[in-house]
């Protein structure tokens, strides 16, 4: 039987969800960050604007400087808020680089048609804007496969990928169309409820802490509904094996084991340059309550990259 991927898993997993472990009925004023500019009280950003291929103007925030350019690309229904506790470590050593893919943040949200693929051009045309020689792309969750498709995009710039809380199903056959729809239908239904209980059923451990988790889900369940859905449902469908052979750069994966370790075999054999970093007991936003081990864990990898 084929297996699923695992955001897919999990939103199968909230149609037998009798209710979600948090009160969905949130105020956003009480839970949501404040706002959506990058965290007060790191580094002070350069913020610029560049049109993607579509026109779409992509918001861009850059921190410190350095030869080498450190991309931080946001997952599904986020944006580049989720990186605030990497801002000043980094800064401290590279140039740091945080978007907002197109409908998220700060960025427009006028395009025709939502898929990994425009998010890509995203990430490329926020390279192209920038002087460095050499770029690190790091992406969490959606965020990995997008910096997959990007990295062809930008070229011999890349020198190597970092992958956070994702390709947990790389090297694993893509879901059945049928499994697909089953797994956005809520979402579809309700978009904003379902973010809430995936989010709360399945992104954090039971010990987590409520006040982040309450955040985190509302910061997803306020994006919009219809780019969010196209790009979950293309987020389900992607087909590893239809974009690795371009992608010619290392790559580290920095992973907990919240709902089961990677699959190191698997993931090695379908991506032989790969290497995996397991972050035992963390959850999938290891990046805002485990800052501290996520920070150093990402800059061994960062330096691992540098020195191939």
């Amino acid at each position: 039987m084929k297996r699923c991927h695992p955001l897919l898993c999990a939103a199968l997993a909230l149609l037998a969800a009798c209710a979600p472990p948090h009160p969905a009925t949130v105020s956003p004023s009480a839970s949501a960050p404040a706002d959506g500019a990058p965290d007060a009280s790191g580094p002070a950003p350069v913020t610029r604007f560049t049109p993607s291929a579509d026109g779409v103007p992509i918001g861009w925030h850059q921190y410190g400087q350095g030869d080498l350019a450190i991309v931080l690309i946001h997952g599904w229904a986020e944006d580049s808020t989720i990186w605030r506790a990497q801002l000043a470590t980094l800064a401290a050593r590279y140039t740091v680089v945080t978007l907002d893919l197109a409908g998220q943040g700060v960025s427009g949200s006028a395009r025709r048609s939502w898929s990994l693929a425009g998010f890509a051009q995203d990430v490329a045309a926020v390279a192209a804007a920038l002087p460095n020689t050499r770029i690190v792309l790091v992406g969490q969750g959606m965020g990995g496969p997008v910096a997959l498709e990007a990295a062809p995009l930008i070229g011999a710039r890349v020198l190597g990928l970092i992958g956070v809380e994702t390709f947990r199903t790389l090297g694993s056959p893509p879901p059945l169309p049928s499994q697909v729809e089953q797994a956005v239908q809520p979402f579809r239904a309700d978009f904003a409820g379902s973010v809430r209980r995936f989010v709360t059923a399945t992104l954090f451990r039971p010990h987590s802490d409520p006040v982040l988790v309450r955040k985190v889900a509302e910061l997803m369940a306020h994006s919009a509904p219809e780019p969010g859905v196209a790009t979950l449902t293309d987020l389900n469908r992607l087909d590893y094996a239809a974009i690795l052979p371009a992608v010619k750069v290392p790559m580290v994966v920095i992973d907990s084991d919240l709902g089961g370790a990677v699959d190191a075999a698997r993931l090695r054999h379908a991506a032989p340059r790969s290497t995996l970093v397991t972050l035992g007991g963390d959850d999938s936003f290891a990046m805002l309550d485990d800052s501290a081990r996520f920070n150093s864990a990402l800059l061994q990898a960062i330096a691992s990259l540098g020195a191939q």
